[in-house]
């Protein structure tokens, strides 16, 4: 099967817009930086990637009679929020478990940002202590089994609706986007830089600029900055759906290990707690540019960014193309790292 042969169910604007970042770039003073804005895809609650990935999820869940989709993330999950949106716009139940995956001491943290916007969307919000991890939890297989019980019919979709094993195409078909982007641009990016976490944006990335490079495309790096702070378990679980998904749309080959790339050294100690360069990413990005980025994904990706271009590991002669994924309603949340 190749891309298109997969049901899409339409919940973006179209191509999300990609423009240069021309005073970061003069900034950094080496390669130029341009970027893609998953923050403005969609209508539905400010976007973001989790929507994309939502488009070929969608399909499958109305095919199954599904009248309540089952979700989990932490207290600020993007991924929750874009669920219970997509809930709302089809007129379904949302069910949603948000698990305390940040330790961070600040007495509005579960009423503000995503999680807010979740309640006004309608979502059964229910909390629960449990800690960080990408892996499948049981608390949202818990959650899937209360609503049938209700005598509901779940729809399960995994953290980051990247264990949903329709996770990475919406980034594989991200891939593709940008490859049209460039023709009508008249620009090539041989370097993508994105946040990884979960894992399923990284995946299909790396799935879908295999496929273009298989069919006679350039080649160009696809950087994941790992944010988990578990850099093991990231590692392998891109490397899981990129494989997944290059099978799905028809590769025709393995990915060899040099495609997927997962680099450490900005998340932290732990996931979702924001460090010095995080913030400084922060600042600058809002400083130079006046485009706000969040302190649990795209603070530390863009931290990566400017260090890999100023310390010459990305080149002068590169041209990047930073994936904005979103989750500004986070920073609610984290106003105190702003005092």
């Amino acid at each position: 099967m190749s891309i298109t042969d997969f049901d899409r169910y339409p919940l973006t604007f179209g191509p999300s817009p990609v423009h240069p970042l021309e005073r970061l770039t003069k900034h950094l003073g080496g390669a130029q930086v341009w970027a893609k804005r998953e923050d403005c895809n969609s209508g539905l609650a400010f976007g973001g990637n989790k929507t994309r990935k939502l488009e070929y999820i969608v399909p499958d869940a109305l095919a199954q009679g599904a009248d309540t989709l089952v979700s989990i993330g932490g207290f600020q999950s993007n991924h929750t929020r874009q669920v219970a949106a997509v809930a709302a716009k089809l007129g379904l139940r949302c069910r949603l478990v948000q698990e305390k995956w940040v330790d961070w001491d600040d007495p509005v943290n579960d009423k503000v940002g995503n999680i807010l916007l979740s309640r006004i969307m309608g979502a059964d919000v229910r909390l629960d202590p449990a800690g960080f991890d990408i892996g499948i939890r049981s608390s949202w297989e818990q959650a899937m089994k209360e609503v049938e019980e209700a005598g509901g019919k779940p729809y399960g979709i995994p953290a980051g609706a990247s264990e949903h094993r329709l996770g990475g195409l919406g980034f594989a078909n991200w891939a593709y986007e940008v490859a049209e982007q460039e023709k009508q641009l008249g620009v090539f990016f041989d370097t993508i830089v994105v946040c990884t976490v979960t894992g399923s944006t990284h995946a299909g990335m790396v799935a879908g600029f295999a496929a273009l490079e298989e069919a006679g495309g350039r080649p160009r790096r696809v950087l994941g900055i790992d944010a988990s702070a578990t850099i093991d378990k990231t590692r392998d679980q891109v490397g899981r759906i990129a494989r997944r998904t290059a099978d799905l749309i028809g590769l025709g080959r393995d990915l060899r290990d040099d495609e997927i790339t997962v680099l450490e050294g900005w998340a932290g100690d732990l996931y979702g707690i924001p460090v010095e360069s995080t913030v400084e990413a922060i600042r600058l990005s809002g400083r130079l540019e006046g485009m706000i980025i969040d302190p649990v994904y795209e603070g530390k990706s863009m931290a990566g960014l400017v260090d890999l271009v100023t310390t010459g590991e990305i080149g002068k002669d590169s041209t990047v193309l930073y994936a904005h994924l979103g989750g500004q309603p986070a920073l609610n949340a984290y106003s105190g790292i702003f005092d």
